[in-house]
């Protein structure tokens, strides 16, 4: 933020930024207006006035966005108040000396009034006249009205950006650090433009003043002139009237300046850079030069124009344009920029890279769906992809790596493809220049355009124009855009496929930052109990059926507990999970609502584990048929529970969790499988299907 104390140097601005100053200050301007002030302190705090003035001026045009002068709306009140006590120090010497001579109210008022009137005193009112019409009529109003109304939408406005940064906060897009920031700022922003109303009030109420006090020292000064110190009309006139215009453009003058200042601040965009920059910026179209010089031009060919000033303005408007239009290509060529696969490359050379892929997470995208990335950060699609990263961080209790995002020429221009570890884990194609629509089972009527699937949920959807956008949203249908499906079809295979996403690099930081607050625990599990290696495997077993890992320190308990070397991993993970099930049942159900789930009829369970165990533990050996007619109803169990928006839960005893859960893994992708004794005893279960019966 800048600050105007910066402006005085280091020593001034720790004098000026203590608390004893202010009021100070006040009191000063108080007695300004009460004690007559000599003419010497006069002519100081006039100076002072005008350095004031241009210094709050300069600062206005330097800022990079209004409420980085937010303390604009106090200096504008003091600066005024200053001004006003000024006057009412000034007026009370111009009319109790002024009959003295024309230096009686102070050098800084002679020189003002000599310069302007020139020995006219016609023109000197009339230039104060004109210099007050300017302020009050053109340039206060206009900054009043811009004050209102932008403190009117501010403050409507409130509401929307508050409930903007928690969308943002939710999906991951921000840290609570970052939201509180944001928040603050929304506050501020409020503030600022409200005091802003109020402060523009203050100028035009001082431009007023300002007249008043012209017409009070001018009578004022003739009948004291003439009837006290027994002056003729002519020469009061000329001593009061010098004097009074003298004074009025000392005061005026910071007066238009401060207006110009609070205009300049409420009519600036938050931009992250200075007026001036900001305007030659967006002025720098060749497009606009070229037809101005040319008009220029003509003007200056037509009979009795001076030509002499049109046609070289032509010129110089000519030039500036042909400069701007050769570095356009470089300009429009930037953009491009982020996309390094798009530049060229030599390739005669074979490089590590081409041959081997260390970015873990990958997403491939054909030419025509470059555009929603090269933007970099800014990118819609880059955005939500770190907002996905972020979201399931906190959810599964890993670091989701970085996604690294490319073109691939042998795509299909409108196709993207998604890839752990070199591996495909999905593909599809979206319409970057369409937005989809979603028929969850709630459309009214069928829409004109492409009919697919969508290639997270399974669902019916109909790519369309986005002219049709709020017709589709009327009809029932959830609309999304290209860079939406993508990142949604990434968040569904990241969290289908974390365990593969998890390495002994990453347990081993996982460990490292739980070492800090419970060293003795990690180091009496890892590996003292279960190498690193054997933990990497139990958590992956874990996340694989999306128990999240993110209390660690209950996990390395649950292991400490059962106090078995060389068990295996699978066998080690099973154990633990019931330590797990709190966690796991939250990520299910709300906590006070009843974990709705399917249990297995008794008979058919007795008949699970003799398969089981007849084919010695291997959940591939029980009878296929048996498998497939169980597949067949959880599979519309499933449509069922998707269609009452709840998850579907099977239970079954722990011998056959596992193996049923490996086995309906293929069948019902969004099944969980829980044994019983993972569910805690507080929670309550409503039992909505048995199969068997």
């Amino acid at each position: 933020m800048i600050n105007v104390l910066s402006f005085f140097g280091q020593p001034a601005g720790r004098f000026l930024n203590s608390g004893a100053v202010m009021p100070l200050l006040i009191v000063a301007l108080i007695v300004m207006m009460v004690v007559p002030l000599p003419t010497i302190l006069l002519d100081v705090f006039f100076t002072a006035n005008i350095m004031l003035a241009l210094l709050v001026a300069m600062v206005s045009v330097n800022t990079h966005r209004p409420l980085d002068f937010s303390a604009f709306p106090s200096v504008l009140l003091i600066a005024t108040v200053l001004r006003l006590a000024l006057n009412v120090a000034s007026t009370r010497v111009v009319l109790a000396e002024g009959h003295n001579g024309p230096d009686a109210a102070g050098h800084v008022i002679e020189a003002f009034g000599e310069f302007v009137i020139g020995g006219n005193y016609t023109i000197g009112i009339l230039v104060f006249i004109i210099l007050v019409v300017i302020n009050l009529a053109v340039i206060t109003k206009g900054a009043g009205r811009v004050s209102e109304v932008t403190a009117r939408f501010t403050l409507d406005a409130m509401p929307g950006k508050q409930m903007a940064i928690d969308a943002d906060l939710n999906a991951g897009l921000l840290t609570n650090e970052e939201a509180k920031l944001r928040r603050a700022d929304v506050a501020r922003e409020a503030d600022f433009y409200g005091a802003m109303d109020g402060a523009s009030k203050f100028v035009k109420g001082d431009a007023i003043a300002g007249i008043i006090i012209l017409l009070i020292n001018i009578f004022g000064g003739l009948l004291i002139g003439t009837m006290t110190h027994g002056l003729d009309l002519a020469a009061a006139a000329e001593i009061y009237v010098k004097l009074t215009i003298g004074d009025g453009l000392v005061a005026q003058i910071p007066s238009l300046l401060l207006s110009i200042a609070t205009a300049i601040i409420i009519t600036r965009t938050s931009e992250r850079q200075e007026l001036g920059g900001q305007i030659a910026g967006q002025m720098a179209l060749p497009h606009a030069w070229g037809p101005a010089s040319a008009m220029m031009g003509l003007i200056g060919l037509l009979p009795g124009m001076p030509g002499w000033l049109f046609l070289p303005a032509a010129a110089m408007g000519g030039f500036t344009a042909y400069r701007l239009w050769g570095q356009q290509p470089a300009s429009d060529a930037a953009p491009a920029e982020p996309v390094a696969e798009l530049l060229p490359r030599d390739n005669s050379s074979i490089e590590v890279s081409d041959i081997s892929e260390s970015s873990r997470v990958k997403l491939e995208v054909g030419y025509s769906l470059a555009p929603l990335a090269d933007q970099g950060e800014d990118s819609p699609l880059v955005a939500r992809i770190n907002g996905i990263r972020k979201q399931l961080s906190r959810e599964l209790g890993i670091v989701v790596p970085m996604v690294r995002i490319t073109d691939n020429l042998s795509l299909e221009p409108n196709a993207y493809r998604i890839l752990l570890g070199g591996m495909i884990v999905g593909e599809d194609r979206v319409e970057p220049d369409r937005v989809l629509a979603i028929n969850s089972g709630q459309a009214a009527f069928d829409l004109p355009g492409t009919k697919v699937v969508d290639p997270c949920f399974g669902l019916e959807a109909i790519w369309v124009d986005h002219l049709d956008r709020e017709r589709a949203r009327a009809a029932g249908y959830t609309i999304v855009d290209s860079s939406t499906v993508i990142a949604t079809h990434l968040q569904s295979l990241l969290q289908r496929h974390a365990a593969e996403l998890l390495d002994q690099d990453d347990v081993q930081s996982l460990l490292d930052n739980l070492g800090r607050s419970s060293p003795n625990l990690v180091a009496n599990v890892v590996p003292k109990i279960v190498p690193l290696h054997t933990l990497t495997t139990v958590l992956r077993h874990l996340l694989a059926e999306r128990v999240p890992i993110v209390d660690l320190r209950r996990v390395l308990d649950a292991i400490a507990a059962t106090a078995v070397k060389g068990k295996e991993p699978r066998d080690l993970a099973e154990s633990i999970r019931p330590a797990l099930g709190t966690i796991l049942i939250q990520k299910i159900s709300a906590v006070r609502d009843p974990l709705r789930v399917v249990t297995i009829e008794s008979d058919l369970e007795q008949l699970l584990h003799q398969s089981l165990k007849q084919a010695g533990g291997d959940p591939l050996g029980i009878e296929p048929g048996l498998i497939r007619k169980l597949g067949e109803i959880l599979a519309a169990e499933s449509d069922k529970a998707a269609g009452a928006d709840r998850p579907l839960v099977l239970v079954t005893t722990p011998a056959l969790r596992y193996a049923l859960s490996l086995i309906f893994r293929g069948h019902v992708t969004d099944l969980t499988v829980l044994a019983y004794n993972e569910i805690p005893s507080s929670k309550t279960v409503d039992v909505v299907t048995v199969l068997g019966k």
